[in-house]
């Protein structure tokens, strides 16, 4: 079963919550996103941690209920 865009968009403000989100749906399937994650919490940090921040808050859904993602992270100026 396809993930909805909002329920991505919780579970990352849920774990990020000074996050700016924006999700996108590539395909229009509910399979293919993007994510554009904007944080100070990522200050300092690699591109890598920075990614798994966020994959880390999708939990269990990668791979499953979400099937691809495109992930774009920073940090504020």
């Amino acid at each position: 079963m396809p993930m909805d865009a909002k329920d991505i968009e919780r579970m990352i403000r849920e774990a990020i919550p000074d996050a700016s989100v924006k999700i996108e749906d590539l395909r229009g399937d509910g399979d293919h996103y993007a994510a554009y994650v904007s944080s100070p919490a990522f200050a300092g940090k690699s591109r890598v941690q920075q990614h798994q921040m966020v994959y880390n808050a999708l939990q269990d859904k990668m791979g499953g209920e979400l099937h691809a993602l495109a992930l774009q992270t920073s940090v504020p100026e």
